[in-house]
């Protein structure tokens, strides 16, 4: 006969043996809907329709998994050393992190099936129904900062995010965690598109992150400047946060930069369709597409007003990619604006 309870302590040893750096448990309970749907409607979500469809699921792991009864949130970290910048948002720079958690989210599986043959999960990434972000702030592995990020204590927020729901109960939960950004609010003034209309609250509309990434058409201009030394994402209110300039280990060496992410602006604009899959493969960058990866880097090539970039920009003005072309002729505008304006 299967137990009706889980060992908390079991659990957890399985996750941290298929390689989470963090594992709490919650819960599975519905969540308040009022924060999502006031987000939706207020239109932050810009065009991300997907955010709109399946509510019920996003709020309610029972409406996911029949008889869920518990959440594992799970964190890996992704820190790097300082000296490792780039145009690059570090989760970006090495394998992509769905994999990662994808890949021992299958093994974590396997493991809760030692201890109970017949357990039944639900397992997601970002891309999937689950708030992962709530999930693991009501499980105790942080908080939800102000620049909407988890922060944990030790690690800060340089972390990915997974959840699994399970239908069997635990026999000890996490509490949730305090919010321990207090008065400071140097996230929310340091974004350079003031993208942060309430604290825990973005606008993707002016998040650099939804219009480098998601955003498949042009940006709009007035947020193009600000792509200078960008190409992919955009770490700023992460890097000013105090909890993350304490010292931290090393993250997990899969994110370890490979070499698309030492590439300059100038050379990834430059990029052919065989040379940007050949190295964004396997890697969160690929999800921004070659025209748009090229996009990007005239974005920031524009931003930086960089002149030696000059000639890849004059031939991209004839690309046949309409919005590698705009973004050209944009960049061109730039670069020949007199000094001082």
């Amino acid at each position: 006969m299967s137990p009706a309870v889980l060992s908390a302590d079991a659990v957890k040893a399985a996750a941290r043996g298929c390689r989470f750096t963090l594992v709490g448990l919650a819960p599975a309970e519905a969540l308040d809907p009022t924060p999502l749907r006031a987000w939706l409607d207020a239109g932050y979500a810009a065009d991300m329709d997907w955010m709109r469809r399946r509510l019920p699921e996003r709020l309610d792991p029972g409406a996911v998994l029949p008889g869920a009864r518990t959440v594992i949130a799970l964190a890996i970290a992704y820190h790097r050393p300082p000296q490792e910048q780039g145009p690059i948002a570090r989760y970006a720079r090495g394998r992509d992190y769905h994999y990662a958690h994808r890949d021992r989210m299958q093994a974590l599986r396997k493991r809760l099936l030692e201890l109970d043959p017949t357990v039944e999960t639900y397992a997601a990434v970002d891309t999937g129904v689950a708030m992962e972000k709530v999930w693991a702030e009501r499980a105790g592995l942080g908080w939800i900062g102000k620049n909407g990020c988890l922060i944990n204590p030790k690690l800060g927020s340089w972390l990915t995010l997974s959840v699994m729901f399970l239908d069997r109960a635990v026999d000890a939960y996490d509490r949730p965690h305090d919010r321990r950004c207090g008065a400071c609010s140097v996230c929310l003034t340091a974004c350079p598109t003031g993208a942060f209309p309430l604290p825990g609250v973005v606008d993707a509309r002016r998040c650099l992150s939804y219009q480098s990434i998601e955003n498949r058409g042009a940006v709009p201009e007035g947020l193009r400047p600000e792509f200078q030394n960008r190409m992919f994402g955009c770490d700023v209110c992460q890097e000013v946060c105090p909890w993350n300039h304490r010292p931290q280990p090393e993250g997990d060496p899969r994110f370890s930069p490979r070499p698309l992410s030492a590439l300059s602006a100038a050379e990834v604009a430059a990029l052919s369709a065989e040379d940007f899959a050949r190295l964004a493969a396997g890697m969160a960058l690929a999800r921004s597409r070659h025209d748009g990866l090229r996009r990007n880097a005239l974005y920031a090539i524009g931003g930086a007003r960089d002149r030696s970039a000059r000639a890849v920009v004059d031939r991209l003005v004839d690309d046949p990619s309409e919005v590698v072309r705009d973004a050209a002729r944009w960049a061109q505008g730039q670069i020949d604006r007199p000094e001082g304006e």
